[in-house]
Parts: structure tokens; C-alpha cells; sequence
């Protein structure tokens, strides 16, 4: 099972980046996927997922407005637009991988089965 992600990186206030995670290794339209982040010395977050056909998405209030998760089974990908970026948007971004028949709860780590390496998303004021 591997979930690698890309797309991170520096930008300036008010800009825009989009993240990519590939799965691969297991069924990837049975799965729930979420996007996680941890800034240094912080605790990590939950900060968007999608059900496995793309029908719902769940948002953290932080980012609710700014960031659009996204998914394409064909492709077994999941994506994260994010806009607006705000330097306390700074942190690694984790992808993560929830079997549709479990819990669903969405925002909750513990729940998820399989996660990425992450990748850094830094922005500058």
C-alpha cells in the first residue's frame, strides 16, 4: 500500500497550491479520503475529506471556503485545491486512506487505516 503525495511547497500569502495524493496497493473507490496537516509543535488536524464516490465532502471551519478536496477513481487520486493561503496554513500535509464501511468519522485520524509520508506546505507572509 503506498499513498505519495506532491504539490507542496512555498508560495506567498493569498496564493494558491494544489496537492496531489496517488494511492496504490488497494481498492482506492472503496476508500474514504482525508487530508490531514501538523505544523511544528502542533497537534495534527483535520482538514478535509471525501467519501468514496466524491458525492459528500467535510471541511474543517478553518479552511472551509478556501480549500476544495476533490478525487478521481479512475486516476486513484485524491486532490487538494487550496486558495487564499494563509501562513497558518503552514504545515506538512498528510493524505489518508478510510475504508468506506467503517467508522465515518471523517475527521477523526484514529480512523484511518493507511497514511502518506506527507508533503511541506509553507507560506510566507
Amino acid at each position: 500500500v503506498q499513498l505519495v503525495e506532491s504539490g507542496g511547497g512555498l508560495v506567498q500569502a493569498g496564493g494558491s497550491l494544489r496537492l496531489s495524493c496517488a494511492a496504490s496497493g488497494f481498492t482506492f473507490s472503496r476508500y474514504a479520503m482525508g487530508w490531514f496537516r501538523q505544523a511544528p509543535g502542533m497537534e495534527r488536524e483535520f482538514v478535509a475529506a471525501i467519501t468514496w464516490s466524491g458525492a459528500n465532502t467535510y471541511y474543517a471551519d478553518s479552511v472551509k471556503g478556501r480549500f476544495t478536496i476533490s478525487r478521481d477513481n479512475a486516476k486513484n487520486t485524491v486532490y487538494l485545491q487550496m486558495n487564499t493561503l494563509k501562513p497558518e496554513d503552514t504545515a506538512v500535509y498528510y493524505c489518508a486512506a478510510l475504508p468506506s464501511s467503517d467508522s465515518r468519522d471523517y475527521a477523526n485520524g484514529n480512523a484511518y487505516y493507511y497514511w502518506g509520508q506527507g508533503t511541506q506546505v509553507t507560506v510566507s507572509s
